[in-house]
């Protein structure tokens, strides 16, 4: 058996190996798809392998079985007597020699079947790669090609689908429609209205709009088209008479001004504690001009529905609930909430705190915050109806323990309403916790029915006589003569008064006589007390016969409060301005 190195040697170096990296540029799909390649490939060759080794092995045994070479054998072993060493040896290096050669031929042969392989793999792959290029490049330009004239994939017009369409298609499309075309105008609250095609004239007319939207598209990137969805919103080409459609739009309930709802801004609102925004609504007033145009555009573009939510047809309200103006009139009016102004009317106490003041504080509709004065105003007046006592008749136990109804006079607790508005609401837009007075015109002792305390002048005009009370004490009285109730306006007015003068060596003047243009009288007197501003007061009048009774009837005064010089410089030095006067009958 021959080994023919020398052939073997000149098979290999004739191989040319080309390495190829089958991961470099290759997607998964394609890798596996070599790989399957392969392993066919390798089954093969391992086919031819079992064959040529069955080869030799038949060859070997084929020369061991020969009837030549069983004669041979016979011959030589009968011609030379062998050594029985010698003849070991040399069964035993021959035998060596030849294992040697077969497991190196066997080597050698695994190793260029192994490289044959590989070669090949690398053909095939190589093969298929090219060919799938050319496939995938091939069915890109046919796209090119295709689209050149058709729309993408996922293309929509005006909301219908028109997918992968020829302009020839649209237009079979649009004609076979626009006989039956009605647009449905949809509101927010969910009613709809119609306006049929047949009733304005609607006509299909071809034009190059879709022609030109084709001719848009850049037809190198249609792949795109595959994931990606093109919305088109375009006039299709259709005529139609406007006058008729202004009729028809004319007829609609939701254009109808008793259907409508106004729009409402976004404000702020007292909830609980504090103020909150409260979120606009949007109303379903329409601006005419704008949804003549939405109509216009809606058939232009063949579109079926036109939702007037998602257009600018309502008047919107001009704030939202995320307007500048809006959050900045909010916290400024929460800013209000932080004052307090507690009035004192000893012994009671009224509150102005946020629960009150959330009630005048509001916005105007350019979003400032104001108040409600005619709601501070009604406040103020409440609080005088309540604790004023100027206008009001007082139910008074006499000296002599008589209980009489008093008429007002000038005496008791007047509030100055304007003043106190200013003054509160100043307080509260500086955010003030204070407690204080109101404005007052006028005050009186107490607040309390009987307002002019234990401290006052007491007149009783039947009984012709007068009482001082000091903290609830008798400490002067007298006999008086007062104003004659039988001559003109003469009479001494009943009611609450209060010192309002204290002058000694006064002159009285009277009114003037229309006959002579003079004062009725000028007459001094030690000690002047007044108690109106319209002349009436207590004084000494040393020229009455005597006091009390029922002189004033005959023998009274202008009106005045006449005492004895003694008992009126005694009253001089025990009142006080302000003190309270009651005159009562």
């Amino acid at each position: 058996m021959k080994r023919n190195d020398k052939g073997r040697k000149r098979d290999t170096d004739d191989i040319e190996f080309i390495e190829i990296d089958l991961d470099e540029g290759f997607t998964n799909s394609s890798y596996e798809y070599f790989a399957n390649k392969k392993e066919l490939i390798d089954e093969e060759d391992y086919e031819e392998e079992d064959e040529e080794d069955s080869g030799d092995d038949d060859s070997s045994a084929r020369e061991a079985d020969s009837p030549e070479g069983d004669s041979a054998q016979k011959e030589s072993a009968e011609k030379e007597p062998v050594n029985v060493s010698e003849s070991e040896e040399a069964e035993e290096d021959p035998s060596a020699g030849d294992f040697e050669d077969n497991d190196e031929k066997k080597a050698r042969k695994r190793a260029h079947r192994r490289k044959k392989r590989g070669k090949s793999a690398r053909k095939a792959a190589a093969v298929s790669l090219i060919s799938f290029l050319v496939l995938l490049g091939g069915g890109y330009l046919g796209g090119v090609y295709y689209f050149e004239d058709h729309l993408f994939f996922h293309t929509t017009i005006n909301g219908m689908d028109f997918s992968s369409k020829s302009v020839g298609d649209v237009e079979e499309y649009m004609h076979s429609q626009v006989r039956d075309y009605t647009l449905t105008i949809e509101e927010s609250d969910g009613e709809t209205q119609q306006v049929s095609g047949s009733s304005i004239a609607l006509e299909y007319v071809p034009g190059d709009e879709l022609k030109k939207l084709v001719e848009g598209q850049n037809k190198f990137l249609w792949v795109k088209s595959l994931w990606e969805k093109t919305e088109i919103e375009a006039p299709i080409g259709v005529t139609y008479n406007e006058e008729a459609l202004a009729r028809e739009l004319d007829k609609l309930p939701c254009l109808q001004k008793e259907n409508q709802v106004k729009s409402v801004n976004a404000h702020p609102e007292f909830k609980d504690t504090e103020f909150v925004i409260i979120p606009e609504v949007v109303g379903t007033r329409i601006d005419r001009e704008v949804f003549d145009e939405a109509v216009s555009a809606a058939i232009s573009g063949f579109s079926d529905t036109l939702k007037l939510e998602e257009t600018e047809c309502y008047i919107k309200p001009k704030y939202l609930k995320d307007s500048e103006k809006v959050v900045a009139a909010k916290n400024k009016m929460n800013s209000y909430l932080g004052a307090n102004v507690t009035y004192d009317f000893n012994p009671y106490t009224e509150v102005v705190d946020a629960s009150v003041i959330s009630q005048w504080v509001k916005v105007n509709k350019k979003m400032k915050v104001t108040f409600n004065k005619d709601a501070v105003k009604k406040y103020i007046a409440s609080l005088a109806e309540k604790y004023d006592t100027i206008n009001k008749t007082r139910e008074f136990t006499t000296a002599n323990g008589n209980n009489v109804s008093v008429v007002p006079g000038t005496y008791g607790w007047e509030m100055d309403q304007e003043t106190e508005y200013e003054k509160l609401l100043s307080d509260i837009k500086k955010e003030k916790t204070v407690t204080r007075e109101p404005a007052y015109f006028s005050k009186a002792a107490v607040h309390e029915t009987m307002d002019m305390g234990n401290t006052y002048a007491e007149v009783d005009l039947s009984a012709q006589h007068m009482w001082l009370f000091q903290n609830g004490k008798v400490t002067l009285e007298s006999d008086v003569v007062t104003g004659n109730p039988n001559i003109g306006n003469r009479e001494t007015p009943s009611g609450v008064y209060s010192i309002l003068e204290l002058q000694r060596n006064a002159t009285l003047v009277g009114e003037k006589d229309p006959k002579t243009g003079k004062p009725e009288y000028r007459t001094p007197v030690a000690f002047w007390m007044r108690v109106t501003w319209s002349g009436i007061g207590f004084h000494d009048a040393t020229w009455q016969p005597y006091f009390g009774g029922s002189l004033y009837l005959t023998n009274g005064s202008h009106g005045c409060i006449n005492m004895p010089y003694d008992k009126a410089e005694a009253l001089f030095g025990l009142l006080e301005i302000g003190m309270p006067v009651v005159i009562h009958y």
